[in-house]
């Protein structure tokens, strides 16, 4: 029996014309994509798979092959959806990623609602960044992820994602209680780095400001964050859900001027989601908004 990952693959080069852009688009690194191949003309016996030059192409049977795997891989997922759908939520499962901020404000109302409403259907979470719960959504290890974005990110258009935006969160200059609350007037201090996106808008938005920050210490703990600002050790910005998960006591947040953080709930694949999924999104942006921070 032919293996489904392997039939994506092939699927995957066939219509974007060579394993490093499948290998981008299946979110797969390219010796997977390479591995699935060669597995898949030893599960055929069929060589599908021609080099040229630098590149390759599909024989005329990895052709044949490959748009039946297009046909296979849409009724498979047609058939999710009916069945889904017959199932109607009496029972069932949906996965949720989303940031660790977002796990601890916006979801857990969401998910309680949810879980009164629709006691048949299981729901389960896993923590993970933007980029990570992206990769998982297209791998089918989740069927939604609450993510965010920068104003100022580029290059974040992910074919096949749909988003659905839930709020915008504004970002703060966080600062030990008895420091300046003007960004420029930390040129000269330590400064302390979240996640890669979050730590990559910290530098771009200090550049704004005309300096390089210097940025001592990096943690993806929000708490331990504010608790290195609260001891003095430096400075840094956070988007608001952050604060309102936790705030360490002998800190000063200050609203930011501009643009905020933008959170959204993506899905992946064409509409219509199953009914679990559909319900979980209308609970997650129909949901209370968390409180500003004081």
């Amino acid at each position: 029996m032919l293996d489904v990952t392997r039939l994506r693959v092939l699927a995957a080069v066939a219509r974007v014309g060579s394993v490093t852009a499948a290998a981008q688009e299946l979110r797969y690194s390219q010796p997977a994509v390479s591995h699935h191949l060669a597995r898949l003309e030893h599960e055929t016996g069929t060589r599908l798979i021609q080099r040229v030059g630098r590149g390759i192409r599909l024989t005329e049977a990895g052709l044949l092959l490959a748009e039946r795997a297009e046909e296979i891989l849409g009724r498979l997922g047609a058939a999710e959806v009916e069945l889904a759908a017959h199932s109607g939520l009496r029972a069932g499962r949906v996965r949720l990623a989303a940031f660790p901020s977002a796990l601890a404000t916006v979801v857990p109302h969401a998910a309680a609602t949810f879980t009164a409403g629709h006691p048949g259907v299981e729901l389960g979470f896993v923590e993970a960044e933007p980029p990570e719960a992206l990769h998982m959504l297209r791998a089918g290890e989740v069927d939604v992820a609450v993510v965010f974005e920068y104003p100022d990110d580029t290059g974040r258009a992910d074919p096949g994602v749909r988003h659905t935006p839930l709020l915008t969160e504004p970002l703060y200059l966080v600062t030990p209680a008895d420091r300046a609350t003007n960004l420029t007037d930390h040129v000269d201090d330590d400064w302390i780095g979240g996640c890669e996106r979050c730590r990559s808008h910290l530098v771009r938005r200090c550049a704004a400001a005309g300096f390089t920050p210097r940025i001592a210490f990096t943690t993806d703990d929000y708490v331990a964050v504010q608790a290195l600002v609260a001891a003095g050790l430096g400075v840094t910005i956070l988007p608001e859900l952050t604060l309102t998960a936790h705030r360490v006591p002998g800190i000063r947040a200050t609203r930011l001027a501009g643009a905020g953080r933008e959170v959204s709930i993506a899905r992946y694949g064409e509409p219509p989601d199953p009914p679990a999924t559909t319900a979980l999104v209308e609970h997650l942006t129909s949901g209370r908004t968390p409180a500003a921070p004081g």
